[in-house]
């Protein structure tokens, strides 16, 4: 599975990279600013999200603020035109895959791109550390 990094240049997408390298995950990276998403990509990311467009639109952003966007009022189009016009209104990184979607750099919830083998390594080296044994 491909594991697409979309972003800016900032601190959490950073992260998300350099946490990728470590775990030796190969993933595309795409700068949205240079290269913004298309409504097609915008819809397939919505498809996946659990809040909608609340849980990618930043909006604590400067440019949705200025914009003094009221989202109620907008068709889904206008708001994906909108926001492909001015990307900076997307929370960075957005992290896919064809199967999941994390939105924001997050320590715990990232680890779900790990392959299965990799997580259930992860899952016996902290039981073991934590002296955690389950009978069974």
């Amino acid at each position: 599975m491909t594991v697409t990094i979309y972003g800016l240049e900032c601190k959490s997408t950073r992260k998300a990279r350099q946490w990728m390298k470590k775990n030796e995950i190969a993933y595309v990276d795409r700068n949205i600013i240079k290269e913004p998403l298309t409504i097609g990509e915008l819809q397939a990311i919505l498809r996946m999200t659990l809040d909608g467009t609340e849980g990618i639109i930043a909006t604590r952003s400067k440019v949705y603020k200025d914009m003094n966007l009221d989202l109620d009022e907008l068709s889904l189009h206008e708001l994906l035109e909108i926001i492909q016009k001015h990307p900076r209104l997307l929370k960075s990184p957005i992290i896919m895959d064809e199967k999941r979607l994390l939105v924001g750099y997050n320590e715990e919830y990232i680890r779900q791109f790990l392959p299965r083998k990799a997580r259930k390594i992860e899952w016996l080296k902290w039981q073991t550390k934590n002296n955690f044994l389950v009978e069974g």
